[in-house]
């Protein structure tokens, strides 16, 4: 799933770039206006509105695919993970107890471990 993942990252990074580039290019409403009047950039590369269409057109293309990719994004991104995988969120699983953490309002464990008298050589705590 993760290398659907990265192609659909991959095509929506390449489409908001080129979308920012061909957004940049076009001319706003105004310039077209003054063109049409014969003067500014009536001699451009696609002719006077042929560019317009060509460059809004391919736009629109970009724009979708850029919705295709993010729709595609938001359902990968939100598929479960399998029961027996070892992914997915903490709280979804289950954990086991813990013997040495206890467990509140249980009795304490009995101590096993009672310290005995020390060696003869050790040094002695005097107790009142």
């Amino acid at each position: 799933m993760t290398i659907l993942n990265n192609i659909l990252l991959i095509v929506q990074v390449l489409s908001a770039l080129a979308m920012i580039g061909l957004v940049l290019v076009q001319h706003g409403k105004g310039a077209d206006m003054g063109a049409a009047f014969g003067s500014g950039s009536s001699g451009s590369l696609f002719g006077a509105s042929g560019g317009a269409n060509f460059l809004s057109r391919t736009t629109a293309v970009l724009a979708a695919v850029f919705f295709v990719a993010t729709l595609g994004l938001a359902y990968t991104g939100n598929q479960r993970p399998a029961e027996n995988s070892t992914g997915g969120s903490v709280l979804e699983r289950t954990a086991t107890p813990d013997a040495s953490i206890p467990t509140p309002g249980a009795a304490p464990a009995p101590a096993t471990d009672v310290p005995t008298a020390p060696a003869s050589g050790a040094a002695q705590i005097p107790t009142k």
